[in-house]
This record gives C-alpha cells, structure tokens and sequence, in this order.
C-alpha cells in the first residue's frame, strides 16, 4: 500500500470569495501539540479575523488505526468547514499536517454550501500552490544499504552511487569512515536487485552492499507545473 504524502514547509494562500477573504495556511506537524501551536500562532497573529478554522491529519501512515484526525468549525454554522477542510486533506492522501482557514467576513452571507465549497476549495487550492512550488514530499519504506568500499575506490563508487540513486528512486546518505569506507543509501524494495547487479558490474564483483532495516523516508516531489 502506497504511503501518504506530506509537506516540507509552510505554505499560504488566499481566495477572495463575495469580498470574503479566507487565507489558508498549510503547515508540517509531527504531533497534535506542533499543530496546535500552529492554530495559537495564527490566531495570534490574524488576531482581527472571528474565523480560524481547522483541520489536521497526523499519523506517519495515515490509515485510521494509527491516524490521528481533528477539525474545528471554529463558530461557523456547524460542518461548513472543519469537516471538508479534512475530506479535502483525506481526499489528496496526505499526512502530519494541519489546515488553518482564516476568514475576513465580506459583509456577503454565502450560505452553508457556499462556506463548505470556500473552506474546501482554500485548502485545495493551497495544496495545488504547494505541488506546483515544490514543497511537496512523498513517503517512502526503504531500505538501508552499507556499501564497505577501500578508501582508493571509495570517491569512484561514490559517484557511481549518486547517479544510481538518482536515476533508482533512492536517497544517498553521509557515509561512514573508519578502516574502509562506509558508502551509505536508502533504496527502495524493488531496485534492491538493480542494486546489487549494477554494483558488481561496477566493480568487477568485489563490493557486496549489506542490507539492513526498512525506514519510512520523506523524498521530495519535484515541482508541477500549474
């Protein structure tokens, strides 16, 4: 099952809707304690504004027995915005993360099916704002890989590495010195095999990569276009 994806830093973004200003901010929280002081701060400085409306997922897997999930109407007319604000970050598949929806009134009523499709479209919007910039990051289970390499070929492999990782879905890591070099990568399941032929062809079959534990890794999404 594929992993949910998140975000790597804050993202703003404002819909005018009949002079009503809602000004939604997305932000990373690892916990319910970060999100909600994401909410305090936002309160704390859009201090002018009656509506600060909420929705939050957090849970590295997203899926219901370890997903932590919260929303706030915060005095809307109950279920116009806290509730959709979540189904839209459900919807789109993503993780730790909270939603804040700020509303300036216009002086126009928009009604319950109005306010639902503006605290919606907002945090759509914002996710779209953050896809296209780039802030977007994907979730993955890989799979720590130790290459020991002698120090003389340890800069070679290295840059082999690198371009294997770049072309395979992986992620290098720092590597380790001591006796030998430790040349150290995240790499997916699938490309394990990969992995370990385009290595000894590299080599003439004199490294032999250790795999070692799986880990949940955040890789980032390269920017859309919109």
């Amino acid at each position: 099952m594929d992993l949910p994806s998140t975000i790597a830093r804050p993202v703003d973004h404002e819909v005018v809707i009949k002079k009503s200003r809602f000004l939604a901010h997305l932000s990373p929280a690892a916990d319910v304690a970060e999100a909600d002081a994401v909410v305090a701060r936002r309160r704390k400085e859009l201090w002018d504004a009656r509506h600060h409306c909420v929705a939050m997922v957090l849970g590295t897997h997203a899926d219901g027995a370890s997903q932590t999930a919260r929303s706030s109407d915060d005095g809307e007319p109950s279920g116009t915005a806290g509730v959709p604000m979540l189904e839209v970050l459900r919807h789109r598949d993503v993780t730790d993360l909270v939603a804040v929806v700020t509303r300036y009134f216009g002086g126009v009523k928009l009604g319950a099916g109005g306010l639902v499709r503006a605290y919606s479209g907002a945090v759509a919007a914002a996710l779209d704002v953050a896809s296209a910039a780039g802030a977007m990051l994907r979730r993955e289970l890989l799979y720590e890989v130790e290459v020991p390499v002698p120090h003389g070929d340890a800069g070679r492999i290295d840059n082999v590495l690198r371009d294997w990782a770049s072309s395979h879905g992986s992620v290098m890591e720092p590597p380790a010195y001591d006796a030998v070099a430790h040349l150290r990568l995240l790499v997916p399941k699938q490309q394990l095999d990969a992995l370990f032929a385009d290595l000894a062809a590299a080599s003439a079959g004199a490294l032999s990569p250790v795999v070692g534990d799986a880990r949940v890794v955040d890789v980032p999404v390269p920017a859309t276009r919109r």
